[in-house]
């Protein structure tokens, strides 16, 4: 039996790595005591892959995790077995049973859009945003490599905010080695990633 948890991470947990946030759902699993299957070979683990790697310091309302039980239970028992067991800074969203034989979920994500909130004014921030766009490349480097960034920006805008300071829209690639990320866009504008919240809304996934 395969489920799939479509959940927020909250304030509270914004500074959790990606890794232990995949820690603490196997720690969940565990409390809510579903029957979990496990990897085959030496170092068994259990079956659990989370969709997108969410960097430091976000928040987001709609990431995933996916695991598997070895029997199985009315849907509604998993549902309310995670609830009760599920840490303050997770918030559950929805709980489903999906097609055993779909493709692992980290596979399957294309795209994410992001909600970014700038925290101090940028007066000229549309006519960085124009020439961002205009830009035929946008060298920069990753972990000692050079790559592109311009074609993994898919949409950018500026969000006007009643208090005239400014929030962004992005929708980034976030395929298997071609990932955008909202930190490297404020930067290519000359904007300090310390100096806005970043919020992932929504994935975006490949249809067979």
């Amino acid at each position: 039996m395969r489920i799939q948890v479509t959940y927020s991470k909250t304030n509270h947990m914004r500074y959790t790595s990606h890794l232990d946030v995949q820690r603490t759902w196997e720690r969940t699993l565990r409390r809510a005591r579903l029957p979990l299957a496990y990897s085959q070979g030496f170092n068994k683990r259990p079956k659990i892959n989370l969709a997108a790697a969410l960097p430091l310091g976000f928040t987001s309302s709609c990431e995933i995790v996916e695991f598997w039980l070895n029997s199985s239970l009315d849907i509604s028992v998993v549902e309310s077995n995670l609830y009760v067991s599920i840490p303050p800074g997770i918030k559950i969203n929805k709980v489903a049973e999906i097609d055993p034989n779909m493709p692992k979920i980290p596979n399957l994500v294309k795209s994410a859009d992001y909600n970014v909130e700038l925290l101090d004014p940028v007066p000229d921030l549309e006519q960085r945003i124009t020439k961002l766009i205009a830009a035929e490349s946008l060298p920069r480097e990753r972990r000692n490599k050079l790559y592109d960034l311009r074609p993994l920006i898919e949409e950018i805008k500026v969000i006007s905010t009643p208090d005239k300071l400014h929030s962004l829209k992005m929708k980034l690639a976030a395929r298997n080695g071609a990932t955008g990320r909202p930190e490297e866009v404020l930067r290519a504008i000359e904007i300090d990633p310390n100096s806005a919240r970043i919020h992932r809304s929504m994935l975006y996934f490949f249809t067979e």
